[in-house]
């Protein structure tokens, strides 16, 4: 199957620290794909690189036949990769309807009355129905969240990625959040997802890439990677926080 994210040999630095060094990986159409690895492995830089809120230095970036580059028309490319990020980053004066609604109205060119219908689909999967007047300080982070998630998805995208989307959340929120992305797992839509949680990693992946320093240590189905690593930063770090 060809690879809808196409990624050769990038790199990334932030003054003396090199972030990415030497990164490739090839994500099928329809894939799940976990990265896991410590804090500061390129986890998060290589998501934000794909969609180019970080500028790579060297290499190349692929999305559906297009160049990811500088100069390159982002907006397109933007238009299909959904991104949920760390933090929940909805627009506060806005209610819940119109944070899913405003983008395929902007972007998609949508009618209000077309991008409403479709916002109270996708909020109604994500478990919000009955939130949908309140604005984001009337919810809890779990379901800002899953405001994020149905956001992204309100632009119909050809990929999703997640950028450790339960890092900021309580303890007990982040099980919401996690069952609303492994039900998305399920409809056959490609996903990239930065995360901590091992257990979500094992369910829900297709493929697992564990990376440290930059680089890309080894990488495979969940149960091979987790059940018989064979590098030795990969035992260590899965003795570190499966031992919690």
């Amino acid at each position: 199957m060809a690879a809808i994210i196409d990624i050769k040999g990038i790199t990334k630095t932030f003054g003396d620290f090199r972030a990415l060094d030497g990164v490739d990986l090839q994500v099928a159409e329809g894939e799940i794909v976990v990265i896991i690895g410590p804090s500061g492995s390129g986890k998060s830089t290589l998501i934000r690189c794909i969609n180019q809120l970080e500028e790579h230095d060297g290499g190349t970036i692929t999305v559906d036949g297009h160049a990811v580059q500088k100069g390159a028309d982002l907006t397109a490319i933007r238009t299909e990769l959904g991104m949920v990020f760390q933090s929940f980053n909805l627009f506060p004066h806005l209610s819940v309807l119109r944070n899913v609604a405003l983008a395929p109205v902007r972007v998609r060119g949508l009618s209000w009355a077309d991008a409403e219908a479709r916002a109270r689909k996708l909020l109604e999967r994500v478990g919000l129905k009955d939130h949908i007047e309140k604005y984001p300080a009337q919810l809890s982070g779990g379901q800002q969240q899953r405001v994020g998630i149905a956001r992204a998805l309100a632009m119909e995208p050809k990929v999703l990625l997640f950028d450790e989307p339960t890092s900021a959340l309580d303890p007990e929120m982040v099980g919401e959040v996690l069952d609303v992305i492994q039900q998305l797992a399920k409809t056959g839509v490609t996903m990239m997802v930065v995360t901590h949680e091992m257990g979500f990693a094992r369910k829900a992946a297709n493929r697992v890439v564990f990376m440290d320093a930059g680089r890309i240590v080894e990488q495979g189905p969940p149960d091979t990677l987790f059940d018989a690593p064979r590098d030795e930063r990969l035992r260590n770090f899965l003795n570190a926080v499966l031992s919690h």
